[in-house]
């Protein structure tokens, strides 16, 4: 799928085929719930960024259906039109935002997405305990999702952070690793 044609068909589904939702509604909830996992996990970062990536996974098994819905797209072909696929109309259609895809590996295998603008992060300031800017990462949400999403389309996937504008970093960069196409796989008999 060429990359302009992923943009023209992300702002189309955006504009025709998306219930739109307060933006500063879901800033300042998320936001909340964050605070409160800081809070239950008292101050544990890396405990953090296990729950969001815990229930990002679980958002994206289940959103990936939502997308197949909205979009009428069919399955990619290769992880290429995957990345293009995610950043042009995925993000598009549920956050009206389009990350950049970039630094590709030799082997086409992993590749960044880069955000100009992260919605989760509007009004945020990282708690000032000389820990959270090394150990946070406030969106780690969005790696679960992608994790939850892609291994509902067998494809398993690593994502992380490498940087965050919260951290004060320069950009904010997702890397997306592809670790194997899976095959379709059968539960485990209920014996």
């Amino acid at each position: 799928m060429a990359s302009n044609k992923a943009a023209r068909d992300g702002e189309k589904i955006w504009k025709t085929n998306i219930d739109k939702v307060n933006a500063e509604l879901i800033t300042l909830t998320y936001g909340t719930m964050v605070a409160q996992l800081c809070s239950d996990f008292n101050n544990k970062y890396g405990e953090v960024n296990k729950q969001l990536d815990k229930m990002g996974y679980n958002i994206g098994m289940r959103l990936i259906e939502d997308f197949f819905a909205k979009s009428g797209m069919q399955r990619c072909g290769n992880l290429q039109e995957t990345a293009e696929t995610i950043s042009k109309i995925g993000f598009k259609m549920f956050l009206n935002i389009t990350p950049t895809v970039s630094n590709w590996s030799a082997d086409n295998k992993s590749f960044s997405l880069i955000f100009d603008e992260n919605p989760l992060a509007d009004f945020v300031e990282l708690p000032n305990d000389g820990r959270a800017q090394d150990e946070l990462w406030f969106s780690n949400i969005f790696c679960g999702i992608l994790r939850g999403a892609l291994e509902m389309v067998q494809m398993q996937v690593e994502a992380h952070y490498v940087s965050d504008v919260l951290r004060g970093n320069d950009t904010t960069e997702m890397r997306i690793t592809l670790l194997r196409y899976m095959e379709d796989e059968m539960p485990p008999d209920d014996e």
